[in-house]
């Protein structure tokens, strides 16, 4: 079985977020960068399945510039076989998707995996897009995945319960907690990873189907009003002409 895990390069939970002078790029100076935590249940998810079956690989991919590398080579060191970057920057969701699908289809990959979207953007689109490219199956988001065969059986969160589907491979499945336990990489895997393959391939496809107009950090927060239980009333008009939101 050939899996393909798609990883974003974000940044770190604790990063203080800023913008450059026009507020159309994100601004990257002094920021640490991850791997996309939801990725990571992706990742060690493709490993596991790959290790129950004793046989088949695990590739990476990445869309992003050189600095996106470090990250790959820690997904390299949790346990992926071999990795693809292309050398572009992830303009936007259908541009991504453009690249996954392309380098999917190319490579004969038979199960495609990423988390349920980035933590960054929060988009939650890529994974539904890879799938209508490629004309394939997709699952979102995924609690659980198991393999027997060629199907594959996962659980996915619904309004007021669960539902388990089937389906054949090749598919596309975007993954979340509690899938696995996400893998930390040990010195043995670090070292491997220096010699692990990563291949450098440019974009394809058309560019991106949407442009950033401007980011808008959110307001800060006022102070709060307390309002004594016996003039309880006051409450609904300060929520219908100062708040407006009844």
């Amino acid at each position: 079985m050939k899996f393909l895990v798609c990883i974003s390069n974000v940044p770190d939970t604790t990063t203080k977020i800023t913008f450059t002078p026009d507020n159309k790029e994100f601004n990257k100076a002094g920021v640490q960068f991850v791997i996309n935590p939801w990725d990571e249940y992706a990742l060690t998810r493709a490993i596991e399945l790959k290790e129950a079956q004793g046989s088949g690989t695990v590739t990476v991919l990445n869309v992003g510039e050189a600095d996106t590398e470090p990250n790959i080579r820690k997904a390299l060191a949790i346990g992926a076989d071999d990795a693809i970057r292309v050398n572009a920057a992830p303009k936007d969701a259908y541009f991504v998707a453009q690249q996954i699908a392309h380098y999917a289809k190319e490579g004969g990959y038979e199960v495609i995996l990423m988390g349920k979207e980035s933590i960054d953007y929060n988009g939650f689109q890529v994974h539904g897009m890879v799938g209508e490219l490629l004309g394939i199956p997709t699952v979102a988001p995924a609690m659980k995945l198991d393999m027997s065969g060629n199907t594959a059986t996962l659980e996915r969160e619904i309004e007021g319960g669960k539902e388990i589907v089937e389906v054949n491979a090749p598919f596309v499945a975007s993954c979340q907690q509690p899938m696995c336990e996400p893998r930390i990489p040990n010195m043995r895997g670090i070292m491997t990873a220096r010699t692990k393959p990563l291949k450098v391939v440019e974009a394809v496809g058309e560019g991106a189907a949407t442009e950033v107009a401007e980011y808008q950090l959110p307001p800060k927060k006022q102070g709060v009003k307390l309002i004594p239980a016996e003039t309880a009333g006051d409450l609904i008009k300060l929520l219908r002409n100062e708040a407006k939101v009844i």
